[in-house]
């Protein structure tokens, strides 16, 4: 159990796992620290929630582990703005979905004072803002852990078991491989899903109200913060171009199969679609 457990700038992500903590015994006190004074009114009323100071300082004061929840821009910053503030050894982690810039900074600006190390829990939601946070976002939920070369065992260890105790299932993986994976199976689908939508947008909209479920299952995730979203594209724009690239090859062939009514190789392409499908874990 972690005497105290600071979480700074609480969206979604930020205030779910305040609560998982809190409900799981992770840590004795969770701090929080939110920019805005009327939502750190609101947060220290809440159970999961034992004070939320006016200053970074005074948050990370005697935190020896810190979540930073911030968007993605805004991590860096967060850190070197605390690092002066932090007790020695202490360890800094993060909630962003893009991880190589982030880990490489963040861990070249906590040397010597303690450590930084990179994490990406997979349980977003379209829905934004502490209010929607939920004790249970993270059970059998993957959560990337993106340690540097160089970074430290025990302070790895120490973030995986983290994530371990919210309940979570950790996979250890570099920056730059985390990057690579989450272009295709998560900012490759909402770019999609947006896509999607944009181009349906251009059509008479009363056939939005004759959707069924196979429409609303795909677009679900169009609804996301399309600030957020931009924010993310811009971080990891390499990664989702390459998939990009790969995918609209995907798509002009299937096009091209079906122009040609080469119906052996559409049924070919849907049926390796199903599998890919079938196999996803529960």
């Amino acid at each position: 159990m972690l005497d105290q457990l600071t979480i700074l700038a609480p969206g979604l992500l930020g205030a779910s796992v305040a609560r998982a903590a809190r409900e799981r015994g992770v840590a004795k006190r969770i701090v929080i620290w939110a920019r805005r004074a009327e939502v750190r009114l609101q947060l220290v009323s809440q159970p999961w929630c034992d004070d939320a100071p006016a200053t970074l300082e005074a948050a990370v004061k005697d935190a020896k582990f810190v979540v930073i929840a911030a968007p993605v821009t805004r991590i860096t910053s967060l850190v070197q703005a605390i690092v002066s503030h932090l007790p020695a050894g202490a360890i800094v982690t993060d909630v962003g979905s893009v991880k190589g810039e982030v880990s490489r900074l963040g861990h070249a600006a906590m040397i010597p004072q303690g450590h930084f190390i990179g994490s990406h829990p997979m349980a977003g939601s379209e829905k934004t803002g502490w209010e929607n946070g939920r004790a249970d976002l993270f059970e059998q939920r993957t959560c990337f852990v993106t340690p540097m070369p160089e970074s430290n065992s025990s302070a790895i260890e120490a973030v995986v078991r983290f994530w371990h105790d919210l309940g979570s299932e950790v996979v250890t993986l570099t920056p730059d491989q985390h990057d690579e994976i989450v272009a295709h199976i998560s900012h490759l689908p909402q770019v999609l899903a947006s896509a999607l939508c944009a181009y349906l947008n251009r059509k008479d909209h009363a056939w939005r109200n004759y959707a069924g479920g196979g429409l609303r299952d795909t677009t679900r995730i169009a609804g996301s913060d399309p600030q957020l979203w931009k924010t993310i594209l811009e971080q990891n724009r390499d990664e989702v171009l390459r998939a990009l690239s790969e995918f609209q090859d995907e798509l002009q062939a299937f096009h091209a199969a079906l122009s040609n009514r080469d119906f052996l190789e559409v049924t070919a392409r849907l049926e390796r679609g199903k599998a890919y499908r079938s196999e996803f874990r529960p």
